[in-house]
C-alpha cells in the first residue's frame, strides 16, 4: 500500500471520493473522534487499526473558521489539517454545492490550492475566509409526472401523432378511402363544410346530395378528431344511393371501383351543395378551389372554321404514349385533340383539331394521368404501366392564354423576389427575361440589384386573398397498384402541415420520405400515381 505526503492511503482517498456517506460526513458538523482524525499520520511507521476514542485528536489540528460566500456566512467550519485542502473544499461543496473546481478560497500567500500544507498558511482558530464560485444548478423534480400520449385526449393525441386517422376497408373500399383522405387534406374545403348546416339544403339540391355533403363534413370531423381508424360507414351507404355504380356486387361482394369516378362524383357535388354566401354561381366555392378555366380554340383546316369557347374543368388530363416521360408532355398533349362534327360550310362531318389553354387558374390543381383504357380484345379495362416522371413544384405558365400570363407576370416577379430575399440573396432579372417575359409595368421592377419595394409592398397589401403565381407544390398523390381498375389498390399519399408525408393505406397511415414520393410514377407493379393534386403557391 502507498502512503502520499499526508498519510492517508491512495486507495482510501479515491474510495472516499466516491462516497455517498462521505459527503454525508462533511455535511455535518465535524467532531474532534471523526473516523477521518484516527487515520495513520505521517509520522507513523505502520498502518494501525483506525481508533474511535474521543482523546485520539488534538483539537488544535481541527480548528474552526467561518466561511463567507456570496450572501451567506457560514460560521463554524472545521477543517482538519491532517488532511489536504481538497478535503476542506468538499466539505464546503456539501454546503454550498459550488464543486471544488470552482472554489477560488482566499488565505495568506492567494489562493487555497488543493495540495498546500496547513501548517504553512498559519490558519487560526476563528478566522474568516472568503471563497467564490458558482454552485451547480439543483436540478428540480418535474412538477408533474410524465404523460403518455394513450392518457390525453383524443384532439391531443392527432396533435401528438402529427396526423389524422385512416379509414377501414368496409370490403373494397380503398378507392373511397383514397380519395377522401386526399380532399381531407384541404384545409379550405373543411372550413366551407363546416360552414354547411343541416338545414343548409336549397330548392335545387336533391335529398342524397344533401346528405352526402353532411356525411362528408361529419366524417372529415372525427378524421380530425382522432388517432384510431375511423369506419366510414355512414358516407358510404349515402354515396351508394346517391350514385348505384358504388354498389355494383359480383359473386356476392361489392366490386373494386374507379377512384377517379369516385373523386369526380363526389366534387360535382360538392359544388353543388357548398353555394357561396355572397353569390348566386351555385359551384363558386369549389370552383375556387379546384376549378380550372379554359378556353377551346376549335379549328377545321379543311373549311377554315374556326370558333372559341369557355369550358370549366376539375382536372387536367395527362395523357400517356409512347412519347411521353413526364407530366409536361403529358399536359401540353392533353390540350390537343382532334374530333369530328358537323361543318356548317361544307355540309357535312369534318375534322376539327382543338387546342385549349388555361385561362383561369384555382387554389388547387388536379391532374388525372390517363392510365385506364377500354380494352376490346378482354371487354375490360387494361392499364397503361408506363412511366412517367410528374415534379414536386408543378409550372404551369406554358399551358396558359395570354391574357392569364400578364395577370401572373408581376405575381411571380414578385415571388422569385421573396424568395431571393428569404434565401439571403439579391433579387437578379436576367435581361433577357426580363425583356421577354416581365414587361415593365406598376409594381415590377427594372432594378436588378434590389428587390423591387413596390413589388414587395403590393404583395403585402394583398396577402390576405394572395395572387396566383402559376406554380404549386404537390400536396397529395393518389395511387393504383395492380394491372386493372377493376381489381388492385388504392393508397393516398398526403402532406402534412409539418412538412411530412403520409402514406395513408386505409387504416394503416405510415410515414414517407419525400423522395419516395416522386417514386410512384409507374413503370412497373408498384404503386404508381394516378392522381395528383398541387397546392398553388401565392404571393
Amino acid at each position: 500500500m502507498s502512503i502520499d505526503v499526508w498519510g492517508v492511503p491512495d486507495s482510501f482517498l479515491l474510495s472516499i471520493a466516491d462516497s455517498q456517506l462521505f459527503w454525508s460526513l462533511l455535511s455535518r458538523p465535524r467532531k474532534p473522534s471523526s473516523p477521518l482524525s484516527h487515520y495513520p499520520s505521517s509520522s507513523s511507521s505502520t498502518a494501525a487499526a483506525p481508533r474511535f476514542e474521543d482523546s485520539s485528536c488534538d483539537s488544535s489540528s481541527m480548528p474552526t473558521v467561518s466561511v463567507k460566500w456570496q450572501k451567506e456566512v457560514f460560521p463554524a467550519v472545521e477543517i482538519d489539517t491532517s488532511q489536504p485542502p481538497l478535503v476542506f473544499k468538499c466539505q464546503l461543496y456539501a454546503l454550498t454545492g459550488v464543486p471544488p473546481e470552482r472554489q477560488k478560497i482566499m488565505v495568506k500567500g492567494g489562493l487555497l490550492k488543493d495540495d498546500a500544507d496547513w501548517a504553512t498558511l498559519g490558519v487560526k482558530e476563528g478566522q474568516k475566509l472568503m471563497m467564490m464560485g458558482t454552485a451547480d444548478e439543483i436540478v428540480k423534480a418535474p412538477e408533474k409526472g410524465p404523460v403518455f400520449m394513450e392518457d390525453l385526449p383524443e384532439e391531443e393525441q392527432v396533435v401528438a401523432v402529427g396526423h389524422s386517422a385512416g379509414l377501414y376497408n368496409l370490403g373494397n373500399t380503398c378507392y373511397m378511402n383514397s380519395t377522401l383522405q386526399c380532399l381531407h387534406s384541404v384545409p379550405e374545403l373543411k372550413s366551407a363544410l363546416l360552414s354547411y348546416t343541416n338545414s343548409g339544403r336549397n330548392n335545387e339540391l336533391d335529398q342524397y346530395s344533401h346528405l352526402l355533403t353532411v356525411a362528408t363534413r361529419d366524417l372529415f370531423g372525427e378524421l380530425d378528431r382522432n388517432v384510431r381508424p375511423v369506419a366510414p360507414l355512414q358516407f358510404l351507404s349515402i354515396l351508394r344511393k346517391k350514385y348505384p355504380q358504388f354498389a355494383q356486387q359480383h359473386n356476392g361482394g361489392y366490386m373494386q371501383q374507379d377512384a377517379e369516378e369516385c373523386w369526380t362524383q363526389l366534387m360535382y357535388t360538392l359544388s353543388q351543395s357548398l353555394r357561396s354566401s355572397d353569390s348566386s354561381e351555385a359551384s363558386a366555392t369549389v370552383k375556387a378551389l379546384f376549378g380550372v378555366g379554359l378556353v377551346n380554340r376549335v379549328y377545321c383546316a379543311e373549311s377554315s372554321e374556326e370558333s372559341f369557347e369557355n369550358e370549366s374543368v376539375y382536372a387536367l388530363k395527362c395523357h400517356i404514349s409512347q412519347d411521353i416521360n413526364h407530366l409536361h408532355e403529358g399536359l401540353r398533349h392533353g390540350l390537343k385533340s382532334e374530333l369530328e362534327k358537323m361543318s356548317t360550310s361544307l355540309g357535312r362531318s369534318a375534322v376539327f383539331s382543338k387546342e385549349s389553354c388555361i385561362s383561369e387558374l384555382p387554389r388547387y390543381l388536379t391532374v388525372q394521368f390517363v392510365r385506364f383504357f377500354w380494352k376490346r380484345e378482354s371487354n375490360q379495362k387494361a392499364k397503361i404501366l408506363r412511366k412517367v416522371d410528374y415534379p414536386l413544384e408543378l409550372d404551369v405558365y406554358e399551358f396558359c392564354s395570354d391574357e392569364l400570363r400578364q395577370k401572373l407576370q408581376t405575381p411571380r416577379q414578385t415571388l422569385r423576389e421573396l424568395e431571393n430575399v428569404n434565401l439571403g440573396l439579391k433579387a437578379e432579372v436576367k435581361k433577357k427575361e426580363h425583356e421577354v417575359n416581365m414587361p415593365t409595368s406598376e409594381g415590377s421592377s427594372n432594378d436588378s440589384s434590389e428587390p423591387s419595394s413596390m413589388a414587395l409592398d403590393k404583395a403585402a397589401s394583398s396577402e390576405d386573398k394572395g395572387q396566383l403565381t402559376g406554380i404549386y407544390d404537390l400536396v397529395a398523390v393518389l395511387t393504383h397498384k395492380g394491372r386493372s381498375a377493376d381489381s388492385g389498390h388504392y393508397v393516398a399519399w398526403v402532406k402534412q402541415e409539418n412538412g411530412k408525408w403520409i402514406q395513408y393505406d386505409d387504416d394503416n397511415p405510415i410515414p414517407q420520405r419525400e423522395e419516395d414520393i416522386t417514386k410512384l410514377s409507374g413503370g412497373g407493379d408498384w404503386h404508381m400515381a394516378y392522381i395528383c393534386m398541387y397546392k398553388a403557391r401565392v404571393v
